[in-house]
């Protein structure tokens, strides 16, 4: 106790019965910390280890996949190729699949090729083909000499075309062109359905296909913009010839009522004036063919929506000609009556 109070007296003291302050604390029992301390580092020092173990043995998985695996896979193909198996007669399943990828391989190549002379006579022609429909022998021969493979092959690939329910690029053509063929020995050509072209070649095409288009959208709009005029100039012209009709209208009841008065009054011979005796005295000569149909609208208008004026036929001076006559009398008239 007096250690612990006086700790620089445990220096000086050096009597047998007094234990020095550093033996005490070296013989001492350690506190070791309570609580979730020292659990919490001891787990995640441990978790830290099994993962750097974990990444190792994945990284050294990586690289021996990558030294070593491609070279086997490689070793293993050479192994299948060399397998001395007859899989054209087998129905196994690896001679299925074997079979399966050569008509793959022999599409592929015919696809590319088609393509390939589609596009060639698409952008200009520079073989000179005739169409890009390929006749089937030079289709045939050039797959043949690409992939290695039998004739067998290609007509098991054209079945394969013929029997495919999807749209694989390629279209069987017979002699004629219009009609679908049924069997294989009905195909005479080959064609591609999407040609391959080069870039130059699709910026010339999107270029003229992008003028054209043009050319078309402002073609319709001029079009368009001529038949808005002519229906404007129309609709014009129609109300300036109904405007007119009316006019004509008035002008031809006031000469009918005017004579019908003045025949009232003893000036005229007859109540009742010929139709084409007020046309000339209304329309001037030169001006009766521009106005005719104004004139024959307005003979119309008056027999069918003007009741104050009778259309009737007369002879006179030994002619049937047709006459107006005022139905109204006037007030003077009366009076006079």
């Amino acid at each position: 106790g007096l250690i612990r109070r006086f700790p620089w007296r445990a220096a000086s003291d050096g009597g047998p019965g007094v234990t020095p302050r550093t033996a005490l604390l070296r013989s001492a029992p350690r506190q070791r910390p309570e609580g979730k301390g020292k659990g919490l580092e001891y787990y995640l020092s441990q978790f830290l280890c099994l993962a750097s173990l974990v990444l190792l043995l994945i990284f050294l998985g990586i690289l021996v996949v990558k030294m070593v695996g491609s070279g086997w896979l490689d070793g293993r193909e050479e192994s299948f190729n060399l397998l001395p198996v007859d899989c054209d007669k087998s129905t196994d399943d690896f001679c299925q699949a074997k079979h399966k990828d050569v008509i793959m391989a022999v599409l592929h190549e015919l696809f590319s090729y088609l393509s390939v002379q589609a596009g060639n006579f698409e952008c200009g022609n520079p073989e000179n083909l005739k169409s890009k429909c390929i006749w089937v022998s030079e289709a045939k021969d050039h797959v043949l000499n690409a992939t290695g493979s039998s004739s067998q092959k290609f007509e098991a690939a054209l079945h394969w075309i013929l029997n495919s329910n999807k749209d694989l690029g390629i279209r069987l053509k017979g002699r004629d062109l219009s009609e679908a063929v049924s069997s294989v020995e009905e195909v005479f050509c080959l064609e591609s359905a999407h040609p391959q072209m080069g870039l130059g070649c699709r910026f010339r095409r999107a270029v003229v296909t992008a003028i054209m288009n043009l050319f078309l959208f402002f073609w319709s709009l001029i079009t368009l913009w001529g038949i808005l005029i002519y229906l404007r100039y129309r609709w014009r012209k129609m109300e300036e010839e109904e405007q007119a009709m009316y006019e004509m209208v008035k002008k031809i009841i006031a000469v009918v009522q005017d004579h019908y008065k003045e025949w009232e009054r003893n000036l005229e011979r007859y109540p009742y004036v010929g139709i084409f005796h007020v046309r000339d005295s209304l329309i001037p000569p030169q001006s009766r063919k521009k106005m005719k149909r104004v004139w024959e609208r307005a003979v119309d208008f008056l027999a069918s929506n003007e009741s104050r004026i009778q259309t009737e036929s007369h002879r006179v001076a030994g002619e049937d000609m047709l006459v107006w006559r005022w139905t109204q009398p006037s007030y003077l008239s009366d009076s006079e009556h």
